[in-house]
C-alpha cells in the first residue's frame, strides 16, 4: 500500500539561527527550506507580476509558513487569514511590517528601474550590483552553494533558488525581462552532438541551460563571464560551440578578455567577457585604463600572524625584502622564497643552498628524460652523475648526503607514466616510480603546504584570487605578516564597502575566489545596456 507523502514545511524543520548582515538565516539543512524562502523573496520583490494558479498556492503556503513562525504568533492569526489577505499582506510589507528584514539591506532594488535582468550561477552576486547600479532590477537569481545563498540573501534580501538543471527550479524563471547574465562554469562539451546544434552537442553541460533559457525566454540581451581558460579549452573546441550556439538562437555575439588591472581594480584577474543581443554587436573594445594597487585597499592595525614561518621570514628578510615574493620549492628565481632559504626543516649553509638552486632549475629540463629513457614531466629526479655534469665542486657527496638527511633532497627512482582504465574504460595517465632505473636525488615537495604561499606587494597588483589559495595570502601591517582580511578581499574583487560578507573566513575566501570583479562587470554591462537602448529608439 503506497503511503502518501507529507507536505514538509518550515516548521517541520529545527531551527538554528544564523544572522547574516541584518537578516537572521533560518538554517535547517533541508532543500524545501531554502526553496520556500525563494518563492517568498522573490515574491516580496516582484508581487506584481503575472502568476500561474500553481505558483499562486505555493506563494501562499510560503508566506503562511513564514508568518506562522513564533515571531508572528501574537502579531497576527495566520489561521483565520484567507488566501486573498495573505496575498495583500505580502503585497503591502510595510503596512504589517513583517517582512522588513527583506527590504532593509545594503543594495535594494532600484524604484524605478530602467530595465530587468536575471542571475544565473549568481555567486554573491557581483553581477546585480553592477546591474542595479546601471538601474536594472533583478527579477530571478539562482545560485546552489548554500554559502552563497545566505549571502546573497544578506545583501539583496533574497534566496537564489537551487539547482538551474532542475525543472523545478527553471519554472520560476519569468516570461520577460531584458538581459540575462550568467558566470557559468567552464565544462567541456561532448563530440556525439557531430556540430547539429547546441541540443546535441551541449547538453548535459551548464551552458546547455543557459541556451535553452535564451532560446525559450528571447530576452533582448545577454551577459556571460568565464575563465580566460575557456578560449583554448579542448583546443578551442569548446569556444567555438559556445560562440555557434548563441548565434544560431539569432544573437549578435560581442567577446573579449579583459584584465581586471585595467579597471581600477589591484589585482591581475583575466576573464573572457561575451555579450550578445539581437540587433547589433556591442563593441568590447578601447576601454579607459585605471590603475590601483594593493597598498590602496590594505587595512591597517589588524593582528599579526605569529606562526613559525612568519618568524623565519622575518628573521631572514626585511618587510621590503619581502614585497612580492612566493613560499614555495617549486620554481626557482629571485621572486620565491625557498624552504631551504629560511631554514624550514633545519638550517643551511651557502653551498647547500646554492647546490639547491641549481638542482631546482636544472630538474625540469627535457634532455634528462632522454637519458632515463622515460617520458618527461616537470621536476625529475637527478642521478649523482647527472648533477655532477652541473656541478664541479668536491664536496658533493657531502652536500648530497646532508639535504637528504635534513629531508630537502628526496633519493628515489624517476617515474614512468603508466595508462591506465576506469571501469568505464575511459584512458587515463598516472605516474609510477620504475624500480628497473637506478635512483636519484630529487626536490622533496613541489610547493610547500605551508601557511604562506605569497606576500603581496602593495606597490603592485595581486595575482589573481583563486578560492583554494587566498586563505594563504599574506601582507605587512605595522612591521609585521597577517593574513589578507575578507574585507581586503572584497576590495579586490571591487565591491563596494555595504557588502556584507558575514561568515568565516574559509567561507569568505571560498566564495571570493570565484566572484566576478564588479568594475569590469559595470563596465562591460554599461555597454551592452546602451546598445539595448539605442535599438529600442
Amino acid at each position: 500500500m503506497a503511503t502518501k507523502t507529507k507536505k514538509l514545511s518550515l516548521t517541520d524543520f529545527p531551527e538554528k539561527e544564523k544572522t547574516v548582515g541584518n537578516i537572521d538565516v533560518k538554517v535547517y539543512g533541508e532543500t524545501s527550506y531554502e526553496n520556500q524562502m525563494a518563492v517568498l523573496s522573490h515574491w516580496l520583490h516582484n508581487h506584481r507580476r503575472e502568476t500561474t494558479k500553481e505558483e499562486q498556492v505555493e506563494i501562499i503556503d510560503a508566506i503562511r509558513d513564514f508568518l506562522s513562525r513564533k515571531e508572528f504568533r501574537q502579531k497576527i492569526d495566520i489561521d483565520e487569514m484567507t488566501d486573498g489577505e495573505v496575498l495583500m499582506a505580502a503585497e503591502d510589507p510595510a503596512q504589517y511590517d513583517l517582512f522588513s528584514q527583506f527590504f532593509n539591506v545594503p543594495f535594494p532594488s532600484p524604484d524605478n528601474p530602467k530595465f530587468t535582468f536575471i542571475d544565473l550561477f549568481a555567486g554573491m552576486g557581483g553581477f546585480r550590483i553592477a546591474m542595479q547600479q546601471l538601474g536594472g532590477k533583478c527579477v530571478y537569481s539562482s545560485e546552489f552553494k548554500a554559502s552563497a545563498q545566505q549571502v546573497y540573501l544578506a545583501n539583496y534580501g533574497e534566496m537564489p533558488f537551487g539547482d538551474i538543471t532542475k525543472e523545478s527550479t527553471k519554472r520560476y524563471i519569468p516570461d520577460h525581462f531584458d538581459v540575462l547574465c550568467a558566470g557559468f562554469p567552464c565544462q567541456a562539451f561532448s563530440a556525439a552532438g557531430a556540430r547539429k546544434g547546441f541540443a546535441d552537442e551541449t547538453r548535459g553541460t551548464l551552458f546547455f541551460e543557459v541556451a535553452r533559457i535564451l532560446k525559450e525566454k528571447r530576452p533582448k540581451a545577454f551577459f556571460l563571464e568565464n575563465v580566460e581558460g575557456l578560449v583554448n579549452h579542448d583546443r578551442g573546441r569548446t569556444m567555438r560551440i559556445i560562440l555557434d550556439t548563441l548565434r544560431s538562437l539569432g544573437y549578435k555575439v560581442s567577446h573579449r578578455v579583459l584584465d581586471a588591472s585595467d579597471f581600477g581594480v589591484a589585482q591581475a584577474r583575466r576573464r573572457i567577457y561575451i555579450v550578445g543581443t539581437i540587433d547589433k554587436e556591442v563593441s568590447l573594445d578601447d576601454f579607459p585604463v585605471r590603475r590601483a594597487t594593493v597598498g590602496d585597499v590594505l587595512e591597517h592595525g589588524k593582528p599579526l600572524s605569529d606562526n613559525r614561518i612568519t618568524k623565519l621570514l622575518l628573521k631572514k628578510f626585511s618587510l621590503d625584502e619581502l614585497y612580492g615574493k612566493s613560499i614555495k620549492d617549486k620554481r626557482g628565481g629571485g621572486d620565491n622564497i625557498h624552504s631551504w632559504d629560511i631554514g624550514i626543516k633545519g638550517e643551511t649553509t651557502k653551498a647547500e643552498r646554492t647546490l639547491l638552486d641549481k638542482m631546482l632549475t636544472e630538474r625540469r629540463k627535457k634532455k634528462w628524460a632522454e637519458q632515463w629513457g622515460i617520458d618527461w614531466m616537470d621536476g625529475m629526479p637527478l642521478t649523482r652523475k647527472m648533477i655532477a655534469s652541473f656541478y664541479a665542486g668536491k664536496d658533493l657527496d657531502k652536500l648530497l648526503e646532508s639535504l637528504v638527511k635534513k629531508r630537502y633532497l628526496v633519493y628515489e627512482h624517476p617515474k614512468k607514466r603508466v595508462t591506465k582504465k576506469t571501469e568505464g574504460g575511459v584512458s587515463y595517465n598516472v605516474r609510477e616510480e620504475d624500480e628497473s632505473k637506478p635512483r636519484g636525488y630529487n626536490i622533496v615537495s613541489g610547493k610547500l603546504s605551508f601557511d604562506i604561499s605569497k606576500i603581496l606587494d602593495p606597490n603592485d597588483v595581486s595575482p589573481t584570487l583563486v578560492a583554494m589559495d587566498m586563505n594563504k595570502l599574506y601582507v605587512c601591517d605595522n612591521g609585521g605578516l597577517r593574513r589578507l582580511t575578507l574585507r581586503e578581499g572584497l576590495r579586490l574583487f571591487g565591491y563596494p564597502e555595504e557588502y556584507v560578507l558575514g561568515m568565516s573566513e574559509r567561507d569568505g575566501y571560498d566564495l571570493l575566489g570565484n566572484t566576478v570583479v564588479v568594475p569590469v562587470i559595470k563596465a562591460v554591462a554599461e555597454r551592452l545596456i546602451n546598445g539595448i537602448s539605442k535599438q529600442n529608439n
